[in-house]
């Protein structure tokens, strides 16, 4: 099918939310027929006006939400044994998988070979015990699953977005662009957004300016005025992954609105059966993300991930869908 034009363009308007940009809704082709199979096919959706944040949520505004609430993420607690049937006991202690690059080329099919789990590790301290986020205010919070982005989303009285919200606003307007700002990764030479430059893993070569994250608004806007759609980190959304979209609608009158993603039971991982952990959508890529590997820094591109597992590449932004 041809992309179908967004119907609506949004205006930068901070109204009565700070720090949130309001956009109209209207329809949209979502999805990919060129990249990776989960992303097709392209299907008209239409998704109501909605309020989104203009950044990821910052380490900085992670904290006044613990201090106020006193919450204890995910990476920071014991997990419970009866979710992880076989685990080794020793393995199950607070912590978070952190990204180390190898010191060569590596199998790309074995993640293992770049990701680890380590003791210790949570949004204060993402490296492990004597690393902090002292600098770090106006960084993205990593190291948060689900959970933890879901509360801090219910304390400041929104959501997550859907997948459907969160790529429409991804778009800017370009329906049918392959970026976020057009066709081109690097227009002119310049670099759009946090991404990898050189061969993933072991090769970094940092030409946009930053190894791992960088401040939430270090790369320009897109068409709506939202900041980090594309690269830094991934974003959590709140719909269940499915392996492929739905098709296309056969007639105009039947384009879905305000789509949700796949059932929990059709979410979990098959290569893990024992373990039955529901994976949720998370979009947009991050500075892992590189030609040569992962090629999702596009608003279309999507990916499973564990609602019980946090990363050091994995934030999010919220939504509210009704002014207050």
């Amino acid at each position: 099918m041809t992309d179908a034009p967004i119907i609506a363009r949004a205006a930068a308007a901070p109204g009565p939310m700070p720090g949130m940009v309001r956009l109209p809704g209207g329809v949209f082709g979502m999805g990919s027929d060129q990249h990776y199979p989960e992303e097709a096919p392209v299907h008209r959706v239409e998704v109501d006006g909605f309020w989104i944040d203009r950044t990821p949520v910052t380490n900085a505004e992670f904290r006044v939400f613990v201090r106020a609430t006193g919450y204890v993420t995910m990476a920071e607690r014991r997990p419970d044994p009866k979710d992880y049937p076989g685990a080794l006991p020793h393995m199950l202690q607070p912590g978070s998988l952190v990204f180390k690059p190898p010191k060569g080329p590596v199998d790309l099919r074995d993640w293992s070979a770049w990701w680890r789990f380590k003791f210790g590790v949570h949004w204060r301290r993402p490296n492990g015990p004597g690393s902090s986020i002292a600098g770090l205010d106006e960084h993205p919070v990593v190291h948060v699953a689900y959970a933890d982005a879901a509360a801090f989303a219910a304390w400041a009285g929104k959501d997550l977005p859907t997948e459907a919200e969160w790529e429409y606003a991804a778009r800017g307007g370009l329906d049918g662009a392959a970026y976020a700002w057009g066709d081109e990764l690097t227009p002119g030479g310049r670099h759009m957004a946090n991404t990898w430059q050189g061969a993933f893993p072991h090769e970094n070569r940092a030409e946009d300016g930053y190894e791992r994250t960088s401040p939430v608004t270090a790369f320009p806007p897109n068409g709506y005025g939202l900041h980090d759609m594309i690269g830094n980190v991934w974003e959590w959304t709140s719909d269940f992954f499915a392996p492929r979209h739905p098709g296309e609608a056969p007639k105009a009158c039947c384009v879905p609105q305000n789509p949700r993603g796949g059932r929990e039971d059709e979410s979990y991982d098959p290569a893990q059966p024992a373990i039955r952990i529901p994976r949720r959508v998370v979009k947009g890529g991050s500075h892992l993300c590189a030609p040569n590997y992962c090629r999702r820094y596009r608003p279309a591109a999507r990916h499973p991930h564990p609602v019980d597992t946090s990363t050091s590449h994995i934030g999010f932004r919220c939504v509210k869908r009704r002014e207050p």
